[in-house]
């Protein structure tokens, strides 16, 4: 739908028109309309859908500027917070709106000040309870509550704090939920929290047409050398290298930089100063490599990835797919490159559940050992004991000749 076509006001237009934008996303389009209307509403939709805007506009056409406090978007990490802010300001730069952020890791001291003044306030769960202890924000004129990347804060182990959140909320509002994901806990709340919600789903698939995905099957003490590799000669632009745990992020990126490349760190455990000098250098070029945590890359909008690489399998297909979802967009090419060893081949089997995705087997070409610490030296001796340990127990349950599992490509483990 084009823009033009938005029953929004002249100024939001012109901001919209402003940031180069023409046409609508398949989520906007369904659901400004049915949010302008007043309507409850719960949205799946996968990082890169447009759904800020899809919230976003209808709430600030309805903002009355000078009137205090009237819409709270609560996000679940910080890096996603100073997004969503950005974007807020962005769309409402003509209008006498204020949008402002809270989130932990920083001074609480300007943004109790900031609070006074803001119709908007976008914040993580922690730091909007702190603002309510010490009584520096108050939600009596707030009409708008959106829930951001709700499956996410289940799974950050925010849900007392929202919860808390939303007693203080007047419960004459509108309340907008959006997940990636839909696991049962989302629905609870959904139920719980919203009125008669109009449901609304954003297309998610993957264009075959762009992106080319691929996976190679090799020993795990090899997956980073092949890493090495692939990002020194078959890696292009900007890439994204998804590992399963903050630990791993850190001795990832931590060898990578010592084999020369140019890649930095995200995850919830480093300071935002960090986390933030990181998306930085990667908006500005200084660094062509993100390695990254689900959670701490959730939401971020990176532009022009031209690979993303999973280091570790995620554990469903619709992880996968939000993961793989970064590159291919715009209509540029991009590849989704999988690393797999044994310890992931049931993840993998998950994955590949969903009978949509075309996940061709590559074959691994000749590298280089790389060197690395001896960390991640000890990381692989860790996973070899369990491997002997896992291999062990299982040729007690399925006898000796075999482990009772099979992988891709042969008939059975070899013992």
């Amino acid at each position: 739908m084009n823009i033009e076509n938005l029953n929004v006001k002249p100024d939001i237009l012109r901001a919209l028109k402003a940031m180069g934008f023409t046409e609508t996303t398949d989520i906007q389009e369904k659901c400004i309309p049915k949010i302008l209307q007043g309507n409850d509403l719960f949205g799946q939709s996968s990082t890169g859908s447009g759904k800020t805007a899809a919230f976003g506009l209808p709430i600030l056409e309805k903002i009355t500027p000078g009137s205090g406090l009237q819409a709270l978007i609560i996000t679940p990490t910080r890096e996603l917070c100073v997004q969503v802010t950005d974007a807020m300001r962005s769309f409402g730069r003509f209008l006498r709106i204020k949008t402002n952020s809270v989130y932990g890791g920083v001074s609480i001291g300007p943004q109790i000040d900031a609070i006074r003044f803001s119709e908007i306030i976008v914040g993580t769960p922690g730091r909007i309870l702190d603002h309510m202890e010490r009584g520096t924000i108050r939600f009596n004129n707030v009409r708008f509550l959106v829930l951001d990347e709700a499956d996410k804060m289940f799974e950050m182990g925010f849900i007392d704090s929202i919860e808390e959140i939303i007693k203080h909320v007047p419960k004459e509002r509108q309340t907008l939920m959006f997940s990636a994901t839909l696991p049962s806990a989302v629905h609870q709340l959904a139920r719980k929290h919203l009125k008669s919600p109009v449901t609304v789903k954003s297309s998610i698939y993957v264009d075959k047409s762009l992106m080319k995905q691929a996976y190679y099957d090799v020993k795990y003490y090899d997956k980073f050398s092949l890493l090495v590799h692939l990002l020194k000669k078959e890696t292009s632009g900007l890439a994204l290298v998804f590992c399963a745990t903050r630990h791993e992020v850190d001795i990832v990126a931590k060898n990578l930089k010592m084999q020369g490349l140019r890649a930095m760190a995200i995850h919830g455990g480093l300071t935002q100063n960090k986390r933030l000098h990181a998306l930085d250098s990667l908006k500005k070029e200084d660094i062509n490599i993100l390695v990254a945590t689900d959670v701490a890359a959730r939401g971020l909008d990176i532009r022009n990835v031209s690979h993303v690489y999973n280091y570790d399998v995620p554990k469903t297909s619709d992880e996968y797919v939000h993961r793989i979802g970064r590159t291919a967009r715009a209509g540029m090419k991009g590849d989704a490159v999988t690393l797999l060893s044994d310890r992931d081949h049931d993840n993998f089997r998950n994955v590949l559940s969903d009978r949509t995705l075309e996940i061709r087997k590559s074959e691994v070409p000749q590298f280089e050992k790389a060197y690395f610490t001896r960390e991640l030296k000890r990381d692989f001796r860790q996973h070899g004991r369990q491997n002997k340990y896992e291999g062990s127990s299982q040729t007690a349950r399925h006898g000796s000749g075999s482990s009772g599992r099979r992988p891709f490509g042969q008939r059975r483990y070899r013992r």
